[in-house]
């Protein structure tokens, strides 16, 4: 099973229902996704860190994610200043970098770090199965919420069988190469993991169909909504409006 660094805690973050904290997310990362307006950018990163201030979570771990965010990031830094036309403020060879590409570029690093601060914030300080029952609480489809429990199950798994695959070439001799061998190998191991989640898939399918299953995923979990969440959800929405205020006024 996948690792859920931060969802262990007793923090107020934690403790807030998770049906508020999935609201709260989707509506948050809307506006900041559609902001443009540095001066709306001031609560909303004033906002995130405050709630990862408030969730108490380690700064090493929280740093590896954005590190691994910006590391996608960093592909756009190459592209967006170059490909976008406008305003050439610098040039490198055949190739002409743009204010209007820089600005861009910048624009989406801000929103994407933003975002995903929030997320960890909100999102990962939730249980994984306590995030599919709120969702199933707020009204989604219970296919929707019985993919994403199957998701999160079966990834791990799935990767174990790639794991068990790739020990099994090197065991043969098989070494990495730029040769057809090596990429034919790699699309007969691609054709493999399909062929057993299919059949893995197959087997969990008629497992459930022999218990009962009906479609439908039942739960004792119990959601309740106290004062302290009422307080930090308030503050919350607050934050969104002024966000919104700020970028359309």
């Amino acid at each position: 099973m996948l690792d859920e660094d931060f969802s262990q805690g007793n923090s107020p973050v934690h403790r807030l229902d998770p049906r508020l904290k999935l609201i709260a997310g989707v509506l948050f990362s809307a506006v900041v996704a559609v902001s443009s307006r540095w001066t709306a950018f001031i609560p909303a990163s004033m906002l995130a860190l405050g709630l990862l201030f408030l969730a108490r979570l380690p700064l090493g771990r929280v740093l590896v994610r954005l590190m691994m965010v910006n590391g996608l990031i960093l592909f756009l830094w190459l592209l967006l200043p170059f490909s976008v036309g406008g305003e050439v403020i610098w040039k490198l060879g055949p190739f002409a970098a743009t204010r209007e590409g820089i600005s861009l570029a910048t624009l989406i690093t801000i929103r994407s770090n933003i975002i995903v601060l929030a997320f960890l914030a909100l999102v990962s300080t939730t249980p994984v199965f306590a995030l599919g029952y709120a969702m199933a609480g707020l009204g989604i489809p219970d296919k929707m919420v019985q993919l994403f429990f199957f998701t999160y199950r079966y990834i791990h798994v799935i990767y174990e069988e790639y794991q068990r695959l790739m020990k099994a070439l090197k065991v043969r001799g098989f070494r990495a190469k730029s040769n057809i061998h090596t990429y034919r190998t790699y699309a007969y191991l691609v054709g493999m993991l399909l062929v057993k989640s299919y059949e893995r898939a197959e087997r969990v399918r008629e497992a459930m169909l022999c218990r009962g299953f009906k479609g439908r995923f039942y739960t004792l979990y119990e959601f309740s909504v106290t004062k302290s969440d009422i307080a930090l959800t308030v503050i919350l929405f607050s934050g969104i409006g002024v966000m919104a205020l700020l970028e359309w006024a």
